[in-house]
């Protein structure tokens, strides 16, 4: 290990320091309170990263150097990524991203405060928590591999009332709307704030974006779909990321006019 990457990477107290100072000059004493630190138990480390040419003081005032903002800007993206990971260990342990192409796990960090909501095995098959989360939403974007029977109905109301949805649906999925929701199914293809696509693959999880809201349900490491599991965030960077997932699969999707 070189010894810069001993110094960021060996002490918690130096990451957050030099996180904090990525977003400009700190006062001595905004430092520790933001920190939550002591003078006895930061100046250590201060003089550590001083000692690296990393950060530089100016009185009360410290900063980061040229090569310290090179090395904090490289850092963050991956000291992101480990938060995700290390907030879930056993959720990202069993579940299988295999589904998910490179470039856009690379941009994982940005579920940024997500939690993991947990349906009780009675309530496996029950999406009304799900349904309720969305009903309010100006914008939906989805993927789903599965058919629940109260989803053509719900997203046949969402068109209804201009809602702008947008849903991707695997070949599979495509079939069983046709065969037991057909008038349902054609009946939404008629308005122009939704749009149904058919993927070229059996994409393997479900997932929805909208306006304020982002969820993710993988499946298992041994293939098997977690029904019971949701992932959820609601920060921005989430939805983008969202946004991103629908757009790489749209672009490989046959659009729905008509089921005629």
């Amino acid at each position: 290990m070189s010894d810069l990457l001993s110094v960021i990477s060996a002490s918690e107290k130096r990451r957050n320091l030099l996180i904090l100072l990525s977003s400009g000059p700190k006062e001595w004493d905004e430092i520790k309170h933001t920190l939550g630190v002591t003078s006895t138990g930061m100046l250590p480390q201060v003089k550590i990263l001083e000692e690296e040419r990393l950060i530089a003081r100016d009185g009360k005032n410290f900063s980061l150097t040229p090569m310290g903002r090179v090395l904090t800007a490289q850092m963050i993206p991956l000291i992101k990524t480990m938060d995700v990971f290390d907030r879930e260990k056993k959720y990202w342990h069993e579940h299988s991203l295999d589904a998910l192409p490179h470039e856009l796990l690379l941009d994982i960090s940005d579920l940024g405060n997500y939690r993991i909501i947990e349906n009780s095995d009675e309530e496996i098959f029950d999406i009304t928590t799900f349904l309720n989360n969305i009903a309010g939403s100006k914008t939906l974007k989805g993927i789903s591999h599965a058919v629940h029977p109260r989803y053509p109905e719900f997203f046949l109301n969402l068109a209804k009332t201009g809602v702008e949805a947008s849903l991707i649906l695997t070949p599979g999925v495509f079939k069983i709307m046709k065969d037991k929701y057909y008038d349902a199914f054609e009946e939404g293809l008629k308005f122009q704030s939704s749009s149904v696509y058919v993927s070229k693959e059996d994409i393997k999880f479900s997932y929805t974006v909208t306006d304020s809201y982002f969820s993710i349900s993988l499946f298992y490491n041994n293939g098997v779909f977690d029904s019971k599991n949701d992932l959820v965030s609601l920060e921005p960077s989430a939805r983008a990321w969202g946004e991103r997932i629908f757009s790489y699969y749209r672009d490989r999707s046959e659009k729905i006019e008509s089921l005629d």
